[in-house]
């Protein structure tokens, strides 16, 4: 996944404010206790990281 696929889902999901907070005050359990910012830095795919702020944050599978 393209960085500004992840930022659309993110800003779409959660509106502007809400996403960029959660992207790096969120801190990810399945990413050594990394926020998905971080994870992104360090080379995660940001797919990885969409998928785990979806399960975090109880968004509906079909929006995965």
């Amino acid at each position: 996944m393209r960085l500004t696929e992840f930022n659309e889902l993110m800003t779409t999901e959660f509106g502007v404010t809400r996403a960029d907070s959660i992207l790096v005050d969120h801190v990810l359990t399945e990413f050594a206790g990394r926020t998905g910012a971080q994870a992104i830095d360090d080379g995660v795919d940001p797919r990885d990281v969409w998928v785990a702020i979806c399960r975090d944050f109880d968004v509906p599978r079909q929006r995965w």
